[in-house]
């Protein structure tokens, strides 16, 4: 019969084991990124969102990410977006983003280099929070602006954007340019205190 002494060093390791296996895969499932989601109605307007002349002259889809270094809910429409990138990347399309006036910080790096940043849009002020998205067809025409999905996480399974582009691509006009969402957003005017 083992000593006492053993069975309580057996026990303490298998204690020991399943919290390690406990902590990976917490790590490795995203758990840790969980935060309490404060669900908020926003109305998205771009009617007075406008290119610059240089990109207003480009004949592709123009697809013009907003984000704030600072907000937690682009974590998962950062990962949306890579999805995107990835999914049209034979579509004659470019991708922009726009940062939040005033505020300090870099873009995932998974998305690095696959964005061409813009200083700034006319009419960004009417952005009401982020992450949002703009969509000009191929004549320069908004055709979509808003959220890329609603609820808490965004992917293609809950995203407006992936319909809008399908149907840019295949040469039927958008006009959607007004859209409610509830979700995790962040306010797009002042910038966060330092």
């Amino acid at each position: 019969m083992p000593s006492k002494r053993i069975v309580v060093i057996l026990v303490s390791l298998v204690i020991a084991l399943v919290l390690a296996i406990a902590v990976v895969v917490w790590w490795q499932f995203g758990f840790v990124y969980l935060r309490s989601y404060n669900q908020q109605a926003v109305f998205f307007t771009g009617d007075a969102l406008r290119l610059p002349s240089e990109l207003a002259q480009s004949e592709s889809i123009r697809v013009v990410h907003f984000w704030d270094p600072h907000c937690p809910c682009h974590e998962e429409t950062d990962a949306h977006l890579n999805y995107l990138i990835g999914m049209y990347r034979f579509a004659d399309m470019d991708f922009y983003s726009v940062q939040k006036p005033g505020s300090e910080g870099s873009i995932t790096p998974f998305l690095a280099g696959k964005l061409q940043p813009l200083a700034g849009l006319e009419g960004m002020d009417s952005v009401p929070a982020s992450p949002a998205i703009a969509i000009w067809d191929k004549t320069g025409k908004l055709a979509y602006a808003g959220p890329y999905s609603e609820g808490m996480v965004c992917n293609s399974s809950n995203s407006f954007v992936e319909p809008v582009l399908d149907a840019l691509i295949s040469g039927r006009p958008v006009h959607a340019t007004n859209a409610m969402a509830q979700g995790c957003y962040c306010d797009w005017g002042a910038a966060h205190e330092k």
